[in-house]
């Protein structure tokens, strides 16, 4: 797995793990941000051939 996928990954690991807990605690704004943020690590990804789980 090379550097960029990677990373992605990474970080799309991270971002549901928050949305997790975002959600859980009922932080509206912050599961609206992480969303956000799996959306565009997901277009990233796609656009760069790199297939993701989820």
């Amino acid at each position: 797995m090379g550097e960029f996928t990677s990373t992605i990954t990474h970080r799309l690991d991270q971002a549901y793990k928050g949305l997790q807990e975002a959600r859980t605690s009922g932080d509206d704004f912050l599961a609206d941000t992480l969303t956000a943020e799996i959306e565009d690590l997901r277009r990233i990804a796609d656009d760069n051939g790199v297939a993701v789980q989820g």
